[in-house]
């Protein structure tokens, strides 16, 4: 029997619409989201069941529907941005599960991220992120020096195991509630990694010449998978060329509601990257991947021709190794893996099959289907720094799923869900590994360690 999904009645003003709205600058927004991209969403309901906070709270306002049904009246002037609609709308986690769920080919993404940075430019001193997280976020992770600096410290108390013992006796639960977070996150800082060259010769017969973006906070924290990368890409037979004028791809800016700095940096890696001079520039984290292609819709209009041939070239490293033909590893790793999509891999990028491809070119290795793969862990960037009680419901609700599987290995295609997944396992106690899938090709290639 057919069906009809019901039409929900727009949500009602939120219950403290009493307190003191802010205003927000409406011109701006109209230059930034064409108003026909709110009337593109049809209210069918087919994003609920893949909005990862819906799931949790079941709130209209809280499904992508329904944020927009918020975004268009504020658009309108028949809603005050109030503290209500700003908290249904920062909940959101910009995973854009939506976007692969809807049928019209709404842009949520384009929607709510000018939102975030309008609501961010407008937003009342008690509504803002604190002194703290804007300068671990807006000072901090978008350099990899400075965040490396920032780490020595945990390095050393790391290395001599008085973190570990702070952690027992619960010494940790005195830092501030950010950097209590931060520090749960930590994973086993190896020593400080050595520089890779400007350019690595390819191994065998040259097939292509690509750029590789190293990304900030993945860079200091996972040295080694950028490594890994290098000498993956050189076992394809590519000559891998590394800009020192590389830059953070600016997502930690511009998610958070900071725009010029991103566009800053944006600029800075469109000189870094010359498209003309590389056959592809790749990325391993599926985040940085999803800000580079998305230059040319951030950047003005005047900057566009250049991020346009930019972004042609942007790839991520399992979409280009799949498209240029990998070479076979021979190295057997026999091991149970479960594999988790990365919400900017899957849904940003729709890249899903490459990585799964990669995994299971290699001998001996069993790859487990994951419940819910696509749902996000609640990473999120830097979610789990600012919506700290959303992001642990998800990060429990991911936990269940990869338990179910029983893998001893999950694999991950993005930095910040590593962090959040191993810091789940951590909790739980269970003997299961996290990796980057590149990580698992470098060593069946026949590296011992990575």
């Amino acid at each position: 029997m057919h069906t009809t999904t019901a039409e929900p009645a727009p949500p009602s003003t939120p219950p403290d619409a009493a307190v003191p709205a802010t205003a927000i600058d409406l011109d701006w927004l109209s230059e930034k989201i064409p108003y026909r991209r709110y009337q593109e969403c049809v209210h069918c309901g087919l994003c609920t069941a893949s909005c990862p906070t819906y799931l949790e709270t079941c709130n209209e306002n809280d499904s992508p529907r329904g944020r927009i049904y918020l975004m268009r009246a504020v658009a309108d002037g028949r809603l005050e941005m109030g503290p209500g609609v700003r908290e249904h709308l920062e909940l959101c986690l910009d995973c854009r599960a939506c976007e692969s769920a809807c049928p019209s080919g709404v842009q949520y993404g384009r929607m709510i991220e000018p939102f975030k940075i309008a609501m961010q430019s407008s937003a009342p001193a008690g509504a803002r992120t604190s002194l703290l997280q804007r300068l671990v976020l807006h000072h901090v992770f978008p350099y990899p020096r400075r965040v490396k600096l920032a780490l020595a410290p945990a390095r050393l108390l790391q290395r001599i195991g008085a973190l570990d013992w702070a952690e027992r006796i619960g010494l940790t639960r005195l830092l501030p509630p950010t950097l209590r977070r931060m520090q749960a996150m930590l994973p086993r800082l190896s020593r400080t990694a050595q520089r890779l060259p400007a350019v690595l010769p390819p191994i065998g017969p040259k097939r292509a010449r690509v750029g590789l973006f190293l990304g900030c906070v993945s860079d200091a924290l996972f040295p080694e998978t950028n490594a890994a990368t290098a000498r993956v890409l050189q076992q394809n037979g590519c000559e891998v060329v590394i800009p020192p004028g590389q830059a953070c791809c600016g997502a930690i800016h511009y998610h958070s509601g900071v725009e010029e700095p991103a566009l800053a940096l944006a600029r800075q890696n469109l000189a870094a990257f010359p498209p003309e001079e590389f056959d592809a520039i790749l990325v391993n984290a599926a985040g940085c991947g999803a800000m580079l292609k998305d230059y040319v819709h951030i950047l003005p209009a005047a900057e566009r021709e250049l991020a346009a041939r930019f972004t042609a070239r942007v790839r991520d490293i399992s979409e280009f190794l799949m498209a240029l033909g990998p070479i076979p590893p021979r190295n057997p790793l026999p091991m149970k893996v479960t594999y988790h999509d990365a919400c900017h891999l899957c849904h940003a990028q729709q890249i899903r099959s490459q990585p799964r491809a990669l995994l299971k070119m290699i001998p001996g290795l069993e790859l487990v289907p994951l419940e819910e793969s696509e749902i996000c862990c609640g990473a999120a960037g830097t979610y789990n720094l600012t919506q700290p009680e959303m992001s642990e419901r998800l990060g429990r609700r991911k936990m269940d799923q990869i338990e179910a599987t029983g893998a001893s290995m999950v694999v991950t295609g993005n930095v910040g869900c590593i962090l959040q997944i191993a810091r789940k396992i951590k909790e739980r106690g269970r003997p299961i590994a996290v990796a980057h899938p590149i990580d698992l090709l470098d060593r069946a290639y026949g590296r011992t360690g990575s």
